[in-house]
């Protein structure tokens, strides 16, 4: 599934959107990349969002585009692969950012739904939970998430002022906000975050 768009991601919509809502969406965002718009045009873009809009409005092929959706959210992203998420101190920082970005993009996208459970991030990330905790711990303690009734957790609006503070400073991460949570590679290394850490 390297070669995996989410179509969501890339129109910025819910996966529960209904079909009137794609629509709507899609020709707002098609006008502005349209190749022929001289201040925005995005012919790579705009090919895509043609491509999204082609299997999402299309019930048999959103239904099926759904269970490869599913299966890739099953997936650890790659990014928290590197060394840099999983050894020494610099690694529990990357780690309160990464949690971070994830549920910034959570929140942005699924606004009816904008939550991960542990076990969520447990799977995003291929972090065992144990080794979470400590990092959500002080998230919470920081007011930059906050734990729901069910238990999940949610970016608060202090963690979403912080994450686009901080997270353009590093390019591996500031892809997780902008360019959604599928297909992030490891072609570039995160630098270290600087100023005040999460």
């Amino acid at each position: 599934m390297e070669d995996f768009v989410d179509y969501y991601e890339l129109l910025q919509i819910s996966p529960n959107a209904e079909p009137q809502t794609i629509q709507r969406v899609y020709r707002m965002l098609a006008a502005r990349y349209h190749p022929d718009n001289p201040a925005t045009g995005d012919r790579e873009r705009f090919l895509l969002l043609q491509q999204a809009y082609q299997v999402l409005s299309d019930p048999d092929r959103r239904a099926a585009y759904n269970a490869k959706y599913q299966a890739q959210r099953l997936q650890p992203l790659p990014v928290f692969e590197m060394r840099e998420f999983v050894v020494g101190v610099e690694a529990e920082a990357n780690r309160r950012l990464g949690i971070l970005c994830l549920l910034y993009s959570r929140r942005r996208t699924n606004p009816e739904a904008p939550s991960l459970s542990m076990l969520d991030l447990e799977s995003l990330m291929s972090i065992p939970r144990e080794h979470l905790e400590f990092t959500t711990w002080y998230l919470k303690q920081k007011n930059l998430v906050h734990r729901g009734d069910s238990g999940e957790l949610a970016i608060t609006a202090e963690g979403v002022d912080f994450v686009e503070s901080k997270v353009p400073e590093n390019r591996v991460l500031y892809k997780l906000i902008t360019g959604g949570l599928a297909g992030v590679g490891e072609e570039t290394r995160p630098s270290s975050p600087s100023g005040d850490r999460p």
